[in-house]
């Protein structure tokens, strides 16, 4: 297998692995782990996970497109409807969670952080 082969495999596992994960954090109680005590930290973990999951999913799916700028857009969209499935999931299949608009307010920061990154980086590396 060629090396970028392999690499574009290593990137949709980590991708996979990182959907599964989100999913996984925000669909099961933890109630019984200890609070940090940092006010609003759940906003900076949905942030922080549809950031990383932006930057997986671009990297993963950045040699299909000619366009990065677009392909960014359709990262950062994924992420979108992906947080939004989540909070939906939250509020009719769990007991204890339910959906709140400042989650997917903090999933579409971290999403578009990344794309940020990604299209400042872009810039950077055709210099």
């Amino acid at each position: 297998m060629r090396r970028s082969s392999a690499l574009k495999y290593l990137y949709l596992l980590l991708a996979a692995v990182w959907t599964f994960l989100i999913a996984f954090l925000c669909l099961n109680t933890f109630s019984h782990l200890p609070s940090i005590g940092i006010s609003g930290i759940d906003k900076y973990v949905h942030g922080t996970l549809h950031f990383v999951f932006t930057l997986l999913w671009f990297l993963y799916r950045k040699n299909e497109s000619t366009n990065p700028k677009q392909l960014v857009l359709n990262v950062i969209g994924m992420s979108l409807v992906y947080g939004i499935l989540i909070e939906v999931a939250q509020e009719f299949l769990t007991v204890s969670r339910k959906a709140d608009m400042l989650d997917v307010a903090a999933n579409a920061s971290g999403a578009v952080a990344a794309g940020i990154l990604i299209v400042l980086l872009l810039s950077l590396s055709k210099r």
